[in-house]
């Protein structure tokens, strides 16, 4: 159990460089948003744009960090791979970069943007910017540098967050009273473009902090390395593709099922209810940052495969009570949106469930990726793929977006079941899947409960699914000892 404390220790040092900005992210963004954007469809724009950001930020990092962690395993190769990986990814950025400008007006068009070449060059540039110090913000992850990681990621938020709420709050104010420069310079009526202004700044000031330990760095570019790393690669691009499809294309093709102004308005009603959803996602990155470094560097050890199911057997608890606390407190939360938001919060009990299966999928992919099986990873998020298409296109017109939130949970779990199917055969790691299997049934049983049951009061709500939730901590101390396990308390 000591190697299990020591990952939730990493993964909580991550979590201030993920969950909190993040959680900062939502917790003042998500309000501020919804509220400056009375119309839904303005909101719709953003969130349609970041979903296209998500799908192409996979394509330009194109598996890369998880090929140095596993190509930078020896030491003394360390250097040379991070070299022979930034320059890779900086050459791919700036191409991507110069092409979306070239052709900006067929990009535009492309992605229904015909009159907002700006935001579509703002866009290519946070996108640039964000791929390239995907490898130095790597390495920080692989030297446990947890603490410098989590530093930049928040003030990377706290830039974002001062500058949003100055350019749609407080530069108007400044406006309408100003007669000088600012009244030209300052455009009231450009709002949404701030945010990707504002976006993009924090991007270069983040650029800007990791450029010390870029320079550092002794250039060097292996022909060779870099082809090994590329056929390693290449094949989690595809998965990374097939598996961002799942989480992004929801977005895009609602807008396209729907149609232009009504469909973005959907867009952005169906993005405020995801973003509550997505809480849960936050936990599931959190983890990731931790755990890819410390899956690899375990597997070398002959009690692995205990190890990665002791991880998933409490991975599995605790995402199982944030998902009950998500959902049992929603009567809070949902306050987070607008009010003419929270027509959408019905998504969140689907999405939450879909991001703990997505994250139960991460931590099983380990077997694939310490054994150089990365093909696998294709053949899995490309069944995902289908089947998330195949459900938005069929059902949105009868169930709206309704239909793409169930797409999630469907599609994480047939990954999760074929991924199972694979590493039976290549790489068997004895799960208690009949375990899991029963904290799931308790949790949704508590959740169902909490949705339908008539509540006398406000108060009685949250004293009793406050209740719920200590249950299922002590049903799991009881079962796993999971208390025991990460406070150390010494049984008697």
């Amino acid at each position: 159990m000591k190697e299990v404390r020591k990952l939730a220790e990493q993964t909580l040092i991550y979590g201030l460089g993920t969950i909190i900005p993040r959680f900062l992210h939502y917790a003042v963004m998500t309000p501020f948003y919804t509220r400056i954007f009375i119309d839904t469809s303005d909101y719709g724009i953003i969130t349609e744009l970041y979903a296209w950001m998500v799908l192409l930020l996979v394509i330009l990092t194109y598996g890369m960090e998880t090929g140095f962690f596993r190509f930078s395993q020896r030491e003394e190769e360390a250097e040379k791979v991070y070299s022979t990986s930034l320059i890779s990814l900086f050459a791919t950025s700036i191409l991507f970069l110069v092409l979306v400008n070239i052709f900006i007006k067929p990009v535009s068009a492309f992605m229904n943007y015909e009159n907002n070449h700006d935001y579509i060059r703002m866009f290519a540039g946070i996108v640039a910017i964000d791929a390239f110090t995907a490898i130095p913000f790597a390495r920080l992850r692989r030297e446990n540098k947890a603490g410098m990681f989590s530093a930049i990621k928040l003030i990377n938020v706290f830039i974002t967050i001062g500058l949003v709420i100055f350019l749609l709050k407080i530069a108007p104010e400044i406006w309408e009273k100003s007669t000088g420069w600012f009244r030209s310079a300052y455009d009231p009526d450009y709002k949404v473009g701030y945010v990707f202004v504002a976006n993009l700044i924090s991007s270069g000031a983040t650029l800007l902090m990791v450029l010390p330990q870029m320079i550092k760095t002794k250039i060097v570019f292996d022909k060779l390395l870099w082809k090994r790393m590329i056929a390693y690669s290449f094949p989690l691009l595809l998965a990374g593709l097939s598996g961002t499809i799942n989480d992004a294309l929801d977005k895009v093709i609602l807008r396209r099922m729907i149609g232009e102004e009504e469909g973005l308005a959907v867009v952005g009603q169906y993005g405020a209810g995801y973003k509550i959803g997505v809480l849960m996602a936050l936990f599931i990155q959190m983890f990731r940052f931790a755990a890819e470094p410390f899956f690899f560097e375990r597997a070398k050890y002959s009690d692995a495969k205990e190890m990665y199911a002791s991880v998933m057997k409490y991975f599995v608890i605790i995402m199982l009570v944030v998902y009950l606390v998500i959902n049992l407190y929603i009567s809070g939360i949902q306050y987070i949106v607008a009010f003419n938001y929270r027509e959408a919060i019905t998504v969140v009990p689907i999405i939450s469930m879909g991001y703990l299966m997505y994250g139960i999928y991460v931590n099983h992919s380990i077997w694939y990726k310490i054994n150089n099986m990365t093909i696998y990873a294709v053949y899995i998020t490309c069944l995902g793929a289908v089947i998330t298409i195949l459900i938005n296109v069929l059902l949105i017109p009868s169930y709206g977006y309704i239909a793409s939130a169930w797409a999630h949970v469907a599609s994480y779990a047939a990954m999760i079941f074929l991924s199972f199917i694979f590493a039976a055969k290549h790489y068997r790691v004895d799960y208690d899947v009949a375990k899991f299997i029963a904290y799931f049934t308790l949790a949704i049983v508590m959740v169902m409960f909490g949705r339908y049951f008539k509540y006398p009061s406000l108060i009685s709500e949250l004293l009793i699914n406050t209740a719920l939730i200590m249950i299922f901590i002590g049903y799991a101390q009881y079962k796993d000892k999971i208390i025991t396990v990460f406070l150390k308390i010494k049984e008697k």
